[in-house]
Protein backbone atom coordinates (compact mmCIF):
# COMPACT_ATOMS: atom_id res chain seq x y z
CA UNK A 1 0.00 0.00 0.00
CA UNK A 2 1.03 3.93 -1.02
CA UNK A 3 2.43 5.36 2.09
CA UNK A 4 0.05 8.92 0.72
CA UNK A 5 -3.15 6.51 0.57
CA UNK A 6 -2.34 5.46 4.56
CA UNK A 7 -4.83 7.62 6.35
CA UNK A 8 -4.14 5.93 9.36
CA UNK A 9 -1.10 3.77 11.04
CA UNK A 10 -1.38 1.98 14.52
CA UNK A 11 1.79 0.66 15.25
CA UNK A 12 2.94 -1.90 18.01
CA UNK A 13 -0.26 -0.76 20.29
CA UNK A 14 0.12 -2.73 23.51
CA UNK A 15 -2.53 -1.97 26.28
CA UNK A 16 -2.59 -3.86 30.08
CA UNK A 17 -5.17 -3.27 32.18
CA UNK A 18 -5.14 -5.13 36.17
CA UNK A 19 -4.18 -8.50 35.21
CA UNK A 20 -5.30 -8.57 31.57
CA UNK A 21 -2.93 -7.91 28.61
CA UNK A 22 -5.65 -6.45 26.31
CA UNK A 23 -3.51 -5.78 23.22
CA UNK A 24 -0.09 -7.10 22.66
CA UNK A 25 1.85 -5.40 19.68
CA UNK A 26 -0.97 -5.19 17.24
CA UNK A 27 -0.52 -3.37 13.90
CA UNK A 28 -3.43 -1.96 12.13
CA UNK A 29 -3.10 0.56 8.52
CA UNK A 30 -6.08 1.67 6.70
CA UNK A 31 -6.25 2.91 3.81
CA UNK A 32 -7.85 6.31 2.45
CA UNK A 33 -11.00 6.14 1.57
CA UNK A 34 -12.11 2.33 2.57
CA UNK A 35 -14.17 0.45 4.77
CA UNK A 36 -11.74 -1.05 6.51
CA UNK A 37 -13.68 -4.03 8.94
CA UNK A 38 -12.42 -5.23 12.09
CA UNK A 39 -13.28 -8.63 13.37
CA UNK A 40 -12.52 -10.52 16.32
CA UNK A 41 -14.25 -12.78 19.43
CA UNK A 42 -15.43 -10.71 22.61
CA UNK A 43 -12.90 -10.02 24.39
CA UNK A 44 -10.25 -9.84 21.85
CA UNK A 45 -9.49 -6.07 22.18
CA UNK A 46 -11.35 -4.51 19.06
CA UNK A 47 -12.54 -1.79 21.28
CA UNK A 48 -10.08 -1.53 23.16
CA UNK A 49 -7.99 -0.53 20.28
CA UNK A 50 -10.50 1.77 19.39
CA UNK A 51 -10.63 3.54 22.41
CA UNK A 52 -6.68 4.16 22.13
CA UNK A 53 -7.06 5.76 19.14
CA UNK A 54 -9.88 7.60 20.12
CA UNK A 55 -8.37 9.20 22.97
CA UNK A 56 -10.61 7.79 25.39
CA UNK A 57 -7.88 5.63 26.59
CA UNK A 58 -4.90 8.78 26.92
CA UNK A 59 -1.80 8.89 25.41
CA UNK A 60 0.68 7.43 28.01
CA UNK A 61 -1.59 4.65 29.04
CA UNK A 62 -0.60 2.85 26.10
CA UNK A 63 2.38 2.00 24.26
CA UNK A 64 2.77 2.49 20.83
CA UNK A 65 2.55 4.68 17.79
CA UNK A 66 -0.41 6.07 16.06
CA UNK A 67 0.31 7.89 13.08
CA UNK A 68 -2.63 9.93 11.19
CA UNK A 69 -2.48 11.78 8.20
CA UNK A 70 1.47 10.34 8.21
CA UNK A 71 1.74 12.25 11.59
CA UNK A 72 2.38 11.32 14.90
CA UNK A 73 -0.59 11.79 17.25
CA UNK A 74 -0.82 12.05 20.85
CA UNK A 75 -4.87 12.05 21.93
CA UNK A 76 -5.51 12.86 26.04
CA UNK A 77 -9.24 13.42 24.72
CA UNK A 78 -11.48 12.46 22.70
CA UNK A 79 -11.61 16.24 21.98
CA UNK A 80 -8.41 15.78 20.60
CA UNK A 81 -8.95 13.14 17.97
CA UNK A 82 -12.18 14.54 17.03
CA UNK A 83 -10.79 18.40 16.06
CA UNK A 84 -8.13 15.77 13.79
CA UNK A 85 -11.56 14.63 12.34
CA UNK A 86 -11.42 10.74 13.81
CA UNK A 87 -15.24 10.43 15.41
CA UNK A 88 -16.45 7.32 17.07
CA UNK A 89 -19.97 5.84 17.50
CA UNK A 90 -19.81 3.26 20.16
CA UNK A 91 -22.64 0.40 20.43
CA UNK A 92 -24.65 2.22 23.38
CA UNK A 93 -25.63 5.33 21.67
CA UNK A 94 -24.50 8.78 23.41
CA UNK A 95 -27.74 10.52 22.62
CA UNK A 96 -29.99 12.96 24.92
CA UNK A 97 -33.34 11.53 24.48
CA UNK A 98 -35.24 14.49 25.56
CA UNK A 99 -33.44 16.81 23.71
CA UNK A 100 -34.09 16.75 20.17
CA UNK A 101 -32.10 15.43 17.23
CA UNK A 102 -30.95 19.30 16.26
CA UNK A 103 -29.85 19.66 19.92
CA UNK A 104 -27.79 16.37 20.05
CA UNK A 105 -26.13 17.13 16.61
CA UNK A 106 -24.83 19.92 18.08
CA UNK A 107 -24.14 19.47 21.70
CA UNK A 108 -21.03 20.81 22.38
CA UNK A 109 -20.42 22.09 18.86
CA UNK A 110 -23.22 24.76 19.71
CA UNK A 111 -24.55 27.39 16.84
CA UNK A 112 -23.78 30.40 18.49
CA UNK A 113 -22.99 33.87 18.14
CA UNK A 114 -21.76 35.69 21.16
CA UNK A 115 -22.57 32.61 23.41
CA UNK A 116 -26.53 33.12 22.23
CA UNK A 117 -27.31 29.74 19.92
CA UNK A 118 -29.16 30.92 17.00
CA UNK A 119 -31.56 28.01 16.55
CA UNK A 120 -32.53 29.05 13.04
CA UNK A 121 -29.15 28.22 12.03
CA UNK A 122 -29.24 25.03 14.28
CA UNK A 123 -32.35 23.07 12.25
CA UNK A 124 -31.07 24.32 9.23
CA UNK A 125 -28.14 23.08 9.17
CA UNK A 126 -29.50 19.95 11.64
CA UNK A 127 -32.22 19.63 8.09
CA UNK A 128 -28.98 19.67 5.84
CA UNK A 129 -27.06 16.50 7.57
CA UNK A 130 -30.49 14.59 7.97
CA UNK A 131 -30.70 14.50 4.30
CA UNK A 132 -27.32 13.43 4.06
CA UNK A 133 -27.50 10.55 5.56
CA UNK A 134 -31.30 9.59 4.85
CA UNK A 135 -33.11 10.56 8.08
CA UNK A 136 -36.73 12.51 6.80
CA UNK A 137 -37.43 13.78 10.25
CA UNK A 138 -37.79 17.25 11.28
CA UNK A 139 -34.50 18.50 13.51
CA UNK A 140 -37.16 19.50 16.50
CA UNK A 141 -38.35 15.74 16.62
CA UNK A 142 -37.14 14.35 19.95
CA UNK A 143 -34.62 11.65 20.36
CA UNK A 144 -36.81 9.61 22.54
CA UNK A 145 -39.63 9.65 19.72
CA UNK A 146 -37.68 7.95 16.78
CA UNK A 147 -35.95 4.24 16.43
CA UNK A 148 -32.70 2.48 17.25
CA UNK A 149 -32.39 2.42 13.59
CA UNK A 150 -32.74 6.31 13.60
CA UNK A 151 -31.13 6.60 16.21
CA UNK A 152 -27.63 5.59 14.29
CA UNK A 153 -27.88 7.77 11.63
CA UNK A 154 -28.42 10.76 14.17
CA UNK A 155 -25.10 9.55 15.45
CA UNK A 156 -23.88 9.71 12.13
CA UNK A 157 -25.29 13.24 11.34
CA UNK A 158 -23.60 14.43 14.40
CA UNK A 159 -20.21 12.87 13.28
CA UNK A 160 -20.43 14.60 10.04
CA UNK A 161 -21.42 18.03 11.59
CA UNK A 162 -17.60 17.79 13.22
CA UNK A 163 -16.16 17.43 9.17
CA UNK A 164 -15.62 13.64 9.94
CA UNK A 165 -12.57 12.41 7.87
CA UNK A 166 -12.39 8.88 10.10
CA UNK A 167 -15.79 7.24 10.88
CA UNK A 168 -15.24 4.23 13.19
CA UNK A 169 -19.04 2.27 14.20
CA UNK A 170 -18.61 -0.31 16.60
CA UNK A 171 -21.16 -2.89 16.14
CA UNK A 172 -23.55 -0.30 14.40
CA UNK A 173 -25.80 -2.74 13.12
CA UNK A 174 -26.43 -4.95 16.39
CA UNK A 175 -29.47 -3.66 17.37
CA UNK A 176 -30.69 -2.88 13.85
CA UNK A 177 -34.01 -5.00 11.67
CA UNK A 178 -32.79 -6.28 8.66
CA UNK A 179 -33.86 -3.40 6.56
CA UNK A 180 -32.32 -0.89 9.19
CA UNK A 181 -28.74 -2.22 8.73
CA UNK A 182 -29.31 -2.68 4.82
CA UNK A 183 -30.01 1.51 4.83
CA UNK A 184 -26.88 1.88 7.21
CA UNK A 185 -24.41 -0.23 5.25
CA UNK A 186 -25.74 1.77 2.12
CA UNK A 187 -25.04 4.97 3.81
CA UNK A 188 -21.64 3.74 4.94
CA UNK A 189 -21.28 3.24 1.26
CA UNK A 190 -22.08 6.39 0.21
CA UNK A 191 -20.10 8.38 2.74
CA UNK A 192 -17.11 6.56 1.00
CA UNK A 193 -18.07 7.91 -2.18
CA UNK A 194 -17.68 11.15 -0.34
CA UNK A 195 -14.50 10.91 0.59
CA UNK A 196 -14.93 9.70 4.16
CA UNK A 197 -13.17 6.48 5.52
CA UNK A 198 -14.89 3.99 7.71
CA UNK A 199 -13.58 1.62 10.44
CA UNK A 200 -16.64 -1.00 10.73
CA UNK A 201 -16.60 -3.29 13.99
CA UNK A 202 -18.82 -6.63 13.69
CA UNK A 203 -20.32 -9.77 14.97
CA UNK A 204 -22.15 -10.11 11.75
CA UNK A 205 -19.57 -11.94 9.23
CA UNK A 206 -22.10 -11.50 6.44
CA UNK A 207 -22.24 -7.65 6.82
CA UNK A 208 -18.98 -7.09 7.25
CA UNK A 209 -17.60 -9.04 4.13
CA UNK A 210 -20.23 -7.50 1.97
CA UNK A 211 -18.56 -3.61 2.97
CA UNK A 212 -15.18 -4.17 3.45
CA UNK A 213 -12.47 -3.01 1.57
CA UNK A 214 -10.30 -4.72 4.16
CA UNK A 215 -10.62 -7.02 7.07
CA UNK A 216 -8.21 -6.95 10.16
CA UNK A 217 -8.24 -10.18 12.74
CA UNK A 218 -8.33 -9.45 15.90
CA UNK A 219 -7.43 -12.46 18.45
CA UNK A 220 -6.58 -12.46 21.87
CA UNK A 221 -5.12 -8.84 22.05
CA UNK A 222 -3.09 -9.73 18.57
CA UNK A 223 -3.15 -8.76 14.75
CA UNK A 224 -3.73 -12.04 13.33
CA UNK A 225 -4.28 -11.26 9.36
CA UNK A 226 -5.54 -8.17 7.35
CA UNK A 227 -7.70 -9.56 4.69
CA UNK A 228 -7.66 -7.91 0.89
CA UNK A 229 -11.42 -8.29 0.24
CA UNK A 230 -10.65 -6.64 -3.33
CA UNK A 231 -8.13 -8.74 -4.45
CA UNK A 232 -8.48 -11.88 -6.98
CA UNK A 233 -8.44 -14.87 -4.07
CA UNK A 234 -12.31 -14.86 -2.61
CA UNK A 235 -12.29 -14.50 0.78
CA UNK A 236 -14.70 -16.98 2.49
CA UNK A 237 -17.24 -16.17 5.95
CA UNK A 238 -15.50 -19.76 6.79
CA UNK A 239 -11.96 -18.23 6.51
CA UNK A 240 -12.36 -14.97 8.45
CA UNK A 241 -14.04 -17.06 11.20
CA UNK A 242 -11.44 -19.79 11.09
CA UNK A 243 -8.86 -16.74 11.74
CA UNK A 244 -10.92 -15.28 14.66
CA UNK A 245 -11.44 -18.43 16.48
CA UNK A 246 -8.15 -20.16 16.25
CA UNK A 247 -9.77 -23.28 15.08
CA UNK A 248 -12.56 -24.22 11.94
CA UNK A 249 -16.23 -24.52 13.26
CA UNK A 250 -17.40 -26.99 11.30
CA UNK A 251 -20.91 -26.02 11.98
CA UNK A 252 -22.50 -23.16 13.10
CA UNK A 253 -24.89 -25.02 15.51
CA UNK A 254 -23.80 -27.74 17.70
CA UNK A 255 -25.67 -30.95 17.04
CA UNK A 256 -28.69 -32.28 19.23
CA UNK A 257 -30.37 -35.15 19.38
CA UNK A 258 -34.10 -34.27 20.63
CA UNK A 259 -35.67 -36.04 23.56
CA UNK A 260 -38.96 -34.26 23.88
CA UNK A 261 -41.05 -35.05 27.26
CA UNK A 262 -44.36 -33.80 28.56
CA UNK A 263 -45.87 -30.14 27.92
CA UNK A 264 -44.66 -28.24 30.61
CA UNK A 265 -46.26 -24.78 29.84
CA UNK A 266 -48.94 -23.79 27.80
CA UNK A 267 -50.20 -19.85 26.58
CA UNK A 268 -53.80 -20.07 25.80
CA UNK A 269 -55.35 -16.99 24.32
CA UNK A 270 -52.76 -14.25 25.92
CA UNK A 271 -53.64 -10.83 24.80
CA UNK A 272 -51.61 -7.54 26.11
CA UNK A 273 -52.52 -4.04 25.67
CA UNK A 274 -50.38 -1.17 25.26
CA UNK A 275 -49.25 0.50 28.49
CA UNK A 276 -49.83 4.01 27.33
CA UNK A 277 -52.30 3.63 24.70
CA UNK A 278 -54.72 0.92 26.17
CA UNK A 279 -56.77 0.66 23.02
CA UNK A 280 -53.94 -0.93 21.43
CA UNK A 281 -53.81 -4.32 21.33
CA UNK A 282 -49.72 -5.54 21.34
CA UNK A 283 -50.39 -9.18 21.62
CA UNK A 284 -53.37 -10.32 20.34
CA UNK A 285 -55.09 -14.07 21.17
CA UNK A 286 -51.64 -15.81 21.79
CA UNK A 287 -51.49 -18.88 21.94
CA UNK A 288 -48.41 -22.13 22.31
CA UNK A 289 -47.15 -24.63 23.97
CA UNK A 290 -43.31 -25.47 25.05
CA UNK A 291 -42.26 -29.37 26.61
CA UNK A 292 -39.48 -30.87 28.45
CA UNK A 293 -36.43 -31.06 26.66
CA UNK A 294 -37.78 -29.22 23.96
CA UNK A 295 -36.63 -25.87 22.21
CA UNK A 296 -39.02 -23.63 20.59
CA UNK A 297 -38.62 -20.35 18.60
CA UNK A 298 -40.32 -17.33 18.66
CA UNK A 299 -39.71 -15.50 15.01
CA UNK A 300 -41.32 -12.03 13.71
CA UNK A 301 -40.52 -8.73 12.28
CA UNK A 302 -40.21 -5.71 14.39
CA UNK A 303 -43.08 -4.93 16.61
CA UNK A 304 -44.35 -8.75 16.28
CA UNK A 305 -44.92 -8.87 19.73
CA UNK A 306 -42.47 -11.59 20.80
CA UNK A 307 -40.20 -9.90 23.21
CA UNK A 308 -43.92 -8.16 24.50
CA UNK A 309 -45.46 -11.96 24.91
CA UNK A 310 -42.19 -13.00 27.10
CA UNK A 311 -42.25 -10.01 29.12
CA UNK A 312 -45.91 -10.14 29.96
CA UNK A 313 -45.85 -13.78 30.98
CA UNK A 314 -42.69 -13.14 33.33
CA UNK A 315 -44.47 -11.62 36.01
CA UNK A 316 -46.38 -9.42 33.60
CA UNK A 317 -42.94 -6.71 33.22
CA UNK A 318 -45.05 -5.17 30.18
CA UNK A 319 -48.36 -4.12 29.49
CA UNK A 320 -52.03 -3.40 30.92
CA UNK A 321 -55.54 -4.95 30.59
CA UNK A 322 -53.93 -8.43 30.47
CA UNK A 323 -56.01 -11.58 29.56
CA UNK A 324 -55.61 -15.43 28.87
CA UNK A 325 -54.67 -18.38 30.72
CA UNK A 326 -50.97 -20.13 31.76
CA UNK A 327 -50.95 -23.60 32.51
CA UNK A 328 -47.56 -25.09 34.00
CA UNK A 329 -47.97 -29.50 34.05
CA UNK A 330 -51.16 -29.15 33.15
CA UNK A 331 -52.37 -26.80 36.16
CA UNK A 332 -53.28 -23.25 35.97
CA UNK A 333 -51.18 -20.67 37.13
CA UNK A 334 -50.85 -17.09 38.08
CA UNK A 335 -47.86 -14.94 37.38
CA UNK A 336 -48.79 -11.55 38.34
CA UNK A 337 -45.22 -11.07 39.80
CA UNK A 338 -41.85 -11.72 38.90
CA UNK A 339 -41.45 -13.30 42.09
CA UNK A 340 -44.67 -15.30 41.88
CA UNK A 341 -42.97 -16.32 37.88
CA UNK A 342 -39.66 -17.67 39.64
CA UNK A 343 -41.69 -19.61 42.20
CA UNK A 344 -43.29 -21.26 39.44
CA UNK A 345 -40.40 -22.09 37.41
CA UNK A 346 -39.96 -19.40 34.43
CA UNK A 347 -37.37 -16.94 34.17
CA UNK A 348 -36.33 -15.16 31.51
CA UNK A 349 -32.99 -13.48 30.41
CA UNK A 350 -34.14 -9.97 28.50
CA UNK A 351 -32.71 -8.46 25.20
CA UNK A 352 -31.30 -5.99 27.12
CA UNK A 353 -28.70 -7.30 29.60
CA UNK A 354 -27.18 -4.32 30.24
CA UNK A 355 -30.34 -1.81 31.41
CA UNK A 356 -32.37 -5.25 32.58
CA UNK A 357 -29.96 -8.32 32.96
CA UNK A 358 -27.25 -7.08 34.90
CA UNK A 359 -26.27 -4.78 37.59
CA UNK A 360 -22.90 -3.35 35.71
CA UNK A 361 -21.74 -1.82 39.14
CA UNK A 362 -21.26 -5.08 40.94
CA UNK A 363 -19.35 -7.92 40.81
CA UNK A 364 -19.76 -11.01 38.94
CA UNK A 365 -20.56 -13.23 42.09
CA UNK A 366 -23.53 -11.23 43.09
CA UNK A 367 -24.93 -11.07 39.66
CA UNK A 368 -25.20 -14.64 39.27
CA UNK A 369 -26.78 -15.45 42.92
CA UNK A 370 -28.76 -12.36 43.11
CA UNK A 371 -32.23 -14.10 41.45
CA UNK A 372 -31.71 -17.42 43.80
CA UNK A 373 -30.39 -15.53 47.48
CA UNK A 374 -32.94 -17.58 49.25
CA UNK A 375 -30.57 -20.93 48.23
CA UNK A 376 -27.52 -18.99 49.82
CA UNK A 377 -29.42 -17.65 53.13
CA UNK A 378 -28.70 -18.61 56.74
CA UNK A 379 -31.54 -17.27 58.75
CA UNK A 380 -31.77 -14.73 56.84
CA UNK A 381 -27.74 -13.78 56.15
CA UNK A 382 -26.19 -14.86 52.99
CA UNK A 383 -23.37 -17.97 53.11
CA UNK A 384 -20.58 -15.41 51.76
CA UNK A 385 -18.24 -18.56 50.75
CA UNK A 386 -20.89 -20.64 49.37
CA UNK A 387 -21.89 -18.03 47.19
CA UNK A 388 -18.37 -18.03 46.06
CA UNK A 389 -18.38 -21.11 45.28
CA UNK A 390 -21.24 -21.30 43.17
CA UNK A 391 -20.20 -18.06 41.12
CA UNK A 392 -16.81 -19.89 40.68
CA UNK A 393 -18.40 -23.18 39.41
CA UNK A 394 -20.57 -21.25 36.76
CA UNK A 395 -17.29 -19.48 35.88
CA UNK A 396 -15.83 -22.84 35.41
CA UNK A 397 -18.85 -24.38 33.62
CA UNK A 398 -19.79 -21.38 31.19
CA UNK A 399 -16.16 -20.96 30.49
CA UNK A 400 -16.68 -17.13 31.66
CA UNK A 401 -13.55 -15.73 30.80
CA UNK A 402 -12.60 -13.30 34.04
CA UNK A 403 -9.44 -13.52 36.56
CA UNK A 404 -12.10 -12.96 39.47
CA UNK A 405 -16.01 -13.51 39.97
CA UNK A 406 -14.83 -10.80 42.34
CA UNK A 407 -14.60 -8.39 38.99
CA UNK A 408 -16.88 -6.10 37.61
CA UNK A 409 -19.42 -7.42 35.41
CA UNK A 410 -19.06 -4.07 33.28
CA UNK A 411 -15.74 -4.48 32.73
CA UNK A 412 -16.77 -8.16 30.66
CA UNK A 413 -17.52 -8.59 27.00
CA UNK A 414 -20.43 -8.69 25.67
CA UNK A 415 -20.54 -12.78 25.33
CA UNK A 416 -19.22 -13.32 29.00
CA UNK A 417 -21.96 -10.47 30.35
CA UNK A 418 -24.28 -13.19 28.20
CA UNK A 419 -23.04 -16.22 30.07
CA UNK A 420 -23.30 -14.60 33.61
CA UNK A 421 -26.49 -13.90 32.58
CA UNK A 422 -27.47 -17.53 31.86
CA UNK A 423 -25.67 -18.39 34.68
CA UNK A 424 -28.05 -16.45 36.71
CA UNK A 425 -31.06 -17.62 35.45
CA UNK A 426 -29.75 -21.60 35.12
CA UNK A 427 -28.75 -21.55 39.07
CA UNK A 428 -32.30 -20.38 39.68
CA UNK A 429 -33.28 -23.59 38.43
CA UNK A 430 -36.49 -22.94 36.04
CA UNK A 431 -38.33 -25.25 34.07
CA UNK A 432 -39.18 -22.86 31.43
CA UNK A 433 -36.27 -20.77 30.28
CA UNK A 434 -37.28 -17.64 28.42
CA UNK A 435 -33.88 -16.29 26.37
CA UNK A 436 -34.51 -13.10 24.22
CA UNK A 437 -32.19 -12.96 21.42
CA UNK A 438 -29.96 -14.57 23.42
CA UNK A 439 -26.79 -13.95 21.13
CA UNK A 440 -27.54 -10.17 20.00
CA UNK A 441 -24.04 -8.33 19.76
CA UNK A 442 -21.87 -11.42 20.39
CA UNK A 443 -18.94 -13.29 18.03
CA UNK A 444 -19.55 -16.36 16.31
CA UNK A 445 -17.38 -18.16 18.84
CA UNK A 446 -19.05 -17.27 21.74
CA UNK A 447 -22.89 -17.74 20.07
CA UNK A 448 -21.35 -21.66 19.57
CA UNK A 449 -20.64 -21.48 23.11
CA UNK A 450 -24.15 -19.97 24.10
CA UNK A 451 -26.07 -23.05 21.91
CA UNK A 452 -24.16 -25.43 23.32
CA UNK A 453 -25.71 -24.43 26.47
CA UNK A 454 -28.88 -24.13 24.99
CA UNK A 455 -28.86 -27.46 23.90
CA UNK A 456 -27.51 -28.88 27.31
CA UNK A 457 -30.70 -27.03 29.05
CA UNK A 458 -33.02 -29.09 26.70
CA UNK A 459 -31.37 -32.48 27.33
CA UNK A 460 -31.35 -31.46 30.68
CA UNK A 461 -35.05 -31.91 30.51
CA UNK A 462 -35.35 -28.10 30.71
CA UNK A 463 -38.15 -26.35 28.13
CA UNK A 464 -36.48 -23.66 26.44
CA UNK A 465 -38.02 -21.04 24.57
CA UNK A 466 -36.04 -18.58 21.82
CA UNK A 467 -36.26 -15.28 20.74
CA UNK A 468 -33.90 -14.32 17.67
CA UNK A 469 -34.19 -11.36 15.11
CA UNK A 470 -32.06 -14.32 13.15
CA UNK A 471 -33.81 -16.82 11.41
CA UNK A 472 -30.99 -18.79 10.62
CA UNK A 473 -30.12 -18.98 14.44
CA UNK A 474 -33.63 -20.37 14.74
CA UNK A 475 -33.56 -23.09 12.10
CA UNK A 476 -30.13 -24.10 13.66
CA UNK A 477 -31.03 -24.96 17.31
CA UNK A 478 -35.21 -24.90 17.55
CA UNK A 479 -37.45 -28.20 17.51
CA UNK A 480 -40.12 -26.03 16.00
CA UNK A 481 -40.53 -22.27 15.51
CA UNK A 482 -43.40 -19.90 16.26
CA UNK A 483 -44.45 -17.35 13.68
CA UNK A 484 -45.84 -13.79 15.05
CA UNK A 485 -47.33 -10.98 13.30
CA UNK A 486 -48.92 -7.86 14.65
CA UNK A 487 -49.27 -9.38 17.89
CA UNK A 488 -50.85 -12.84 16.54
CA UNK A 489 -49.64 -16.22 16.20
CA UNK A 490 -49.60 -16.44 12.60
CA UNK A 491 -48.39 -20.58 12.54
CA UNK A 492 -46.01 -23.22 14.02
CA UNK A 493 -43.41 -25.39 12.02
CA UNK A 494 -42.03 -28.56 12.91
CA UNK A 495 -37.97 -27.80 12.35
CA UNK A 496 -38.17 -30.31 9.26
CA UNK A 497 -40.28 -28.29 7.45
CA UNK A 498 -39.16 -24.68 8.42
CA UNK A 499 -37.49 -22.64 5.98
CA UNK A 500 -36.31 -18.74 5.97
CA UNK A 501 -39.14 -18.61 2.87
CA UNK A 502 -41.72 -20.50 4.92
CA UNK A 503 -40.90 -18.64 7.96
CA UNK A 504 -41.14 -14.64 6.33
CA UNK A 505 -44.09 -16.01 4.95
CA UNK A 506 -46.18 -16.51 8.40
CA UNK A 507 -43.98 -13.49 9.90
CA UNK A 508 -46.09 -10.91 7.51
CA UNK A 509 -49.50 -12.63 7.49
CA UNK A 510 -52.18 -11.04 9.04
CA UNK A 511 -54.43 -13.49 10.09
CA UNK A 512 -53.78 -16.72 11.85
CA UNK A 513 -53.53 -19.70 8.61
CA UNK A 514 -52.94 -23.13 9.49
CA UNK A 515 -49.98 -24.77 10.67
CA UNK A 516 -48.38 -27.71 8.99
Amino acid sequence: MSTDNVILEMRGISKTFPGVKALQDVTLTVARGEVHGICGENGAGKSTLMKVLSGLHPHGTYEGDILFEAEPCEFKTIRDSEHRGIVIIHQELALSPYLSIAENIFLGNEQATRGVIDWTKTNAEAAKLLARVGLAERPDTKIMDIGVGKQQLVEIAKALSKRVKLLILDEPTAALNDEDSAHLLDLVRSLKEQGVTSIIISHKINEIAAISDAITVIRDGKTIETLDMRGSEKITEERIIRRMVGRALDSRFPERESHIGAEVLRIEDWTVHHPIDQSRKVVDGASLTVSKGEVIGLAGLMGAGRTELAMSIFGRTYGTNISGRIFKDGQEIQTHSVHEAIMHGIAYATEDRKKYGLNLIDDIKRNITSSSLGKLARFGVVDQEEEVLVAERYRRDMNIKTPSVDALVGKLSGGNQQKVVLSKWIYADPDVLILDEPTRGIDVGAKYEIYTIINALADAGKAVVVISSELPELLGICDRIYALSQGRVTGQLPRAEATQESLMHLMTQEKEVTSR
